[in-house]
This record gives structure tokens, sequence and C-alpha cells, in this order.
């Protein structure tokens, strides 16, 4: 009996389609445990992708968009062996062009009239899928604004945007040993000979002893 079900926009398409609509008991959701549980998967899956990636809160209609958009074209329906994308459509999905949520990336300034010494270019956070068009949506702290667009580059392999969320590139200068100057990266240290020795030496002895 809430407004996303009981309002004229809906009313409208119901009568078009030939739809008879009944309605809940007010506040008992109990009587519309289907809708409800869905509605709580989606949010928390939402929630595990914004803390995950430690996004901002006011993202959260993204988070939802994206979640609903992923789970119609992966998740398989028991009944009929397909996806809910499938049986709509009668094609299976693409989705080879799945991210991560939340992945760091680089977004051509395709949306300003910039000179020939302005910024082409910044640094951003995946938050989505167009609806409209076959576009990213691409969250830029910059401008504080969700831009739309086909010409970024993905980084998903690094570290997600939380450890780097202030969107400043992060150089790795190398000093004068070939080391990485940047603590985040981790040292690789190599083992002596004489830790190699100490490692092993309980095995070399139970080996070569001929009394056991």
């Amino acid at each position: 009996n809430g407004t996303k079900f009981k309002n004229k926009t809906l009313a409208k398409f119901f009568d078009e389609v030939g739809i008879t609509q009944q309605f809940s008991a007010v506040r008992t959701p109990q009587q519309n445990g289907v809708v409800e549980r869905r509605n709580r998967t989606l949010v928390e899956a939402a929630r595990t992708m914004l803390t995950f990636a430690n996004l901002p809160s006011f993202l959260w209609a993204e988070a939802i968009a994206t979640t609903c958009f992923t789970q119609n074209r992966s998740i398989i329906h028991k009944c009929f062996d397909k996806t809910l994308y499938e049986l709509i459509n009668k094609r299976k999905p693409n989705i080879k062009f799945f991210l991560v949520f939340g992945c760091r990336c680089y977004i051509l300034n395709d949306y300003e009239d910039i000179g020939k010494l302005k910024v082409k270019g910044y640094i951003g956070v995946f938050v989505g899928y167009s609806k409209e068009s076959a576009t990213f949506k691409i969250y830029n702290k910059r401008t504080r604004k969700i831009h739309e667009s086909v010409n970024v580059n993905f980084d998903e392999i690094s570290e997600m945007a939380y450890k780097q969320f202030s969107l400043e590139p992060g150089l790795s200068k190398l000093n004068k040993t070939g080391k990485s100057s940047n603590p985040s990266i981790s040292q690789v240290v190599e083992a002596s000979k004489k830790d190699l020795e100490d490692l092993f030496q309980d095995f070399y002895d139970e080996y070569f002893d001929s009394s056991k």
C-alpha cells in the first residue's frame, strides 16, 4: 500500500495493459513479502558495494541501480534456467562490459569546452551504467557531479578508489636502490643463505640421518 505502488503513473500503466491492481493493508508489509524481500536484497547488495568501495552514502541510488542492472543480467531463474533479461528480451545478455563498482578510472573531458592548455582528463570513480545510452556513469570529485561517457579507461587491478579517494595521482618514485618510495607498495625481502639453511636444517637432518 506504499506510494511506490499506489500512484497515478503506475495506475495508468496497469489500465493500458489490462492489469487489475489490488493493495495490501496499510502498514502491513508482511502481506507483500516478495517485493519486500527483493527490495531488501537490492539494498543489502548496494550497502555492501558502497562500504567496500568506501564511497559516500549520497551515491546510494547509483549503487542500487547498478545492483539491479547486474542482477537482472547475471542471476539465473531456477524455473526457466534463464536470466530475467533473457526472459524479457529473448536473447542472452552481454556481460563483457561489467566492471567493478567503485573502481578508479580516467575519464576524457569531452563535456566541457577546453582550450589547448587545459586539462583534458580527470580521475574519477565508476558508479554504474547509463539507462538512456551505452555509456558509463563516472563520479567526478572535482566537479562533484556524475558524468556519462564512453571515453573512459578503467583501473580494476590496482587498489580500489576507497584507498585513494582523494582522486589525486599517486606517483611512486624509485630511489637509487631501485625500491619504491611509496609506503603503500609492499617491499619484497629476499631471504639470505643462512636463513634458508636454518629453515630447512631439520629436514636435512631427518633425511640424511640413517639411524631413523
